[in-house]
């Protein structure tokens, strides 16, 4: 009986700190939706607050850290246990980075608010942010119904962040080589553009320990391209 309740005492922690992962990766959603949304509407009280909310995954990602040493440390845990513990502590530190870039694109949307609009470009990055997020929830919710195929298949989708990325970058060199007087605000834009490439990597990244963690083998093939998955 005692190592019974020691076993689901153990198994009650591993819940708890998936649990506090699964709070952290809404709140990184949140951060992530809200500062694409506060790009598109030129909103500065929401890309405020976007910026002032970052604390607070910086928090959780340090907390669900000293829980998963902590528990390595205490309980010892090996393989499928092990890798849930570790893999919660790999995934706060993408969500935080997330938070971390989407607190950028707020900053950069103060900037751009005061700045002539860019219509189509605007429009462009949106699209691209819209994709990113979506990648990021897929991910989420892979990890939470602890789905490998819907984690192996943010994965294979990774190319299509990159080419929006590629083409948004041209689109911006034209705009401003059309006009000298577009520059610094095609530069704040380029910024944002990066910034939405890098959630979606850290998406990825996120879709590789789900699936080490359930398979307990690393994704290691190339990615497929985006001409391979179409034919």
């Amino acid at each position: 009986m005692m190592n019974e309740h020691i076993v689901r005492s153990f198994e009650d922690e591993l819940n708890q700190l998936a649990a506090e992962v699964v709070r952290m990766g809404g709140l990184a959603e949140a951060q992530v939706n809200d500062s694409i949304t506060a790009f598109a509407r030129r909103d500065v009280p929401l890309a405020q607050a976007v910026a002032g909310r970052d604390e607070k995954l910086d928090v959780m990602e340090a907390d669900i850290e000293r829980a998963a040493i902590r528990m390595i440390a205490l309980r010892q845990p090996m393989a499928n246990d092990l890798r849930r513990a570790v893999g919660a502590m790999k995934i706060a530190m993408n969500l935080e980075r997330c938070g971390d870039l989407a607190k950028n694109i707020a900053k950069r949307t103060l900037i751009l608010a005061e700045a002539e609009p860019a219509g189509p470009v605007t429009r462009s990055i949106e699209r691209m942010g819209k994709l990113v997020a979506g990648r990021l929830k897929d991910v989420l919710d892979a990890y939470t119904a602890s789905e490998v195929d819907r984690a192996v298949s943010v994965w294979t989708r990774d190319t299509e962040v990159d080419e929006h990325y590629d083409s948004l970058f041209r689109e911006l060199l034209t705009y401003m080589m059309g006009d000298p007087r577009t520059i610094t605000a095609g530069a704040h834009l380029l910024f944002v553009a990066k910034n939405l490439e890098r959630i979606g990597d850290h998406a990825t990244n996120i879709a590789e320990i789900v699936h080490y963690e359930i398979t307990g083998r690393e994704l290691i093939a190339d990615r497929p391209k985006m001409d391979a998955l179409s034919q």
